[in-house]
């Protein structure tokens, strides 16, 4: 089935189930969804074919030509008490946190530097944190105190995971960032997981070193398997969220993954993504 979701100040169901009888030659009919997301309606195609990803992209820009609509496909609801997975930065927040802590340490175009080096494949994952982390040291440890209460939660976030906890879902969080923020959203959200990088320190400043366990694609994946075995979960009752490359490999671990306002690195790999609903609009996966 495929789930549509609209702003509730411009959805219009009926064009919607037009658009989509004259594509497929046939009567599609559209069902509304309760609302539980504040600012966003949801439209289900009940359809028994499951559309290849080339006719979900083309299906969705069509349908993107006449208003804002985000479009997932499914093959079945949730039940309650499935389990949720997110990447951190740019999905559950707008910012990346290296980035600002490199903001205040003065150093954001030597980092910048760095990631694109990265990003044009000159350094793997790891290098480029290393290498990144590099340029914090001696930043007082206490930048975490004052950099938390800066962040910005994505658009839907707090009533996302609210009403999961309504849903008894299971939450956690991978992060390539650092457990000294994870640690403070895992408390604010009341997450179930947290995994993310340890920064080294002596007393209060940072050395510029990360030790333990890198928390790239691999892991990200792996601590969704260990999670799906620690609470006995079902594939397709696990939920995976994340915006970068370097989440594909957890997004396709999960029964559903999705990019939330992916990269196109990722994009060009996945079928299911959302550009502009809110994070809320995932409870619309959950069986009314």
């Amino acid at each position: 089935m495929i789930l549509f979701f609209s702003p509730k100040n411009d959805s219009d169901p009926q064009r919607l189930s037009e658009a989509l009888s004259a594509r497929f030659q046939q009567a599609v009919f559209i069902e509304r969804r309760q609302e539980v997301s504040k600012d966003f309606v949801c439209d289900v195609w009940k359809t028994d074919r499951t559309l290849p990803r080339e006719e979900l992209v083309y299906l969705r820009q069509e349908l993107q030509r006449f208003r804002k609509l985000d479009l997932i496909q499914i093959s079945s609801f949730l039940n309650n008490g499935a389990l949720f997975c997110f990447d951190m930065d740019s999905t559950l927040i707008r910012e990346e946190v290296i980035d600002e802590l490199a903001r205040y340490a003065g150093v954001y175009e030597e980092v910048a530097h760095v990631t694109k080096e990265a990003m044009e494949g000159n350094l793997n994952f790891q290098e480029a944190l290393q290498k990144r982390c590099s340029y914090l040291k001696d930043l007082p440890v206490s930048v975490f105190d004052e950099l938390y209460f800066k962040l910005h939660p994505n658009h839907g976030v707090p009533e996302l995971f609210r009403g999961l906890k309504k849903k008894n879902a299971k939450t956690a969080v991978f992060s390539g960032g650092f457990t000294d923020i994870l640690e403070r959203f895992k408390q604010e959200y009341s997450i179930d997981e947290v995994r993310a990088n340890y920064l080294d320190r002596a007393g209060d400043k940072l050395l510029g070193t990360v030790s333990g366990t890198v928390v790239d694609k691999n892991i990200k994946r792996d601590s969704l398997l260990e999670l799906q075995s620690r609470f006995q979960m079902t594939k397709e009752n696990i939920v995976a969220v994340g915006d970068g490359a370097n989440d594909q490999l957890m997004l396709e671990a999960s029964g559903i993954g999705i990019g939330f306002h992916a990269k196109e690195g990722l994009k060009s790999n996945i079928s299911n993504w959302i550009d502009f609903a809110s994070m809320d609009v995932l409870l619309y996966l959950f069986d009314e």
